[in-house]
């Protein structure tokens, strides 16, 4: 489907939606928990959205990384494992430039890596405070 000419193509209609719904046992879920893991991002929690109809995606997966090279090292990994143990690339990636905060959509999951204060700052896990949440580390 086209996006509309009076529309950007980078609002969430024009986003693909997601074939069915995932698991925390997912092979995609689990991939990226393992690369985030591999690479020592620290306070790893999940979100679960899928109960959330206002939701985007079926599970947020948030961590913390010490330093802006770190979370390169993170958000890389990420994309290499899932393309190479589940055959996807992220729908968008975003916030390469001040490696603050990345985020990585996958569709199913969207993972955010950043830093301890911009965490802290934004609270994501407060402001989606219906979702189920899981620690991982």
């Amino acid at each position: 489907m086209a996006p509309s000419p009076n529309r950007s193509p980078d609002t969430l209609a024009d986003r693909p939606v997601a074939s069915k719904r995932i698991t925390r046992s997912s092979k995609l879920f689990k991939t990226i928990l393992l690369a985030i893991q591999e690479k020592k991002g620290e306070d790893i929690v999940s979100l679960d959205l899928r109960k959330i109809p206002e939701a985007v995606s079926d599970f947020f997966l948030i961590c913390d990384a010490k330093s802006q090279p770190q979370i390169r090292a993170i958000a890389d990994h990420i994309e290499e494992l899932v393309k190479e143990k589940c055959g996807e690339v992220p729908y968008r990636r975003e916030g390469n430039q001040k490696m603050q905060w990345v985020l990585i959509d996958y569709v199913d999951v969207v993972v955010h890596v950043m830093l301890p204060e911009n965490r802290t700052f934004y609270q994501l896990e407060e402001m989606w405070s219906d979702a189920g949440q899981m620690k991982h580390n």
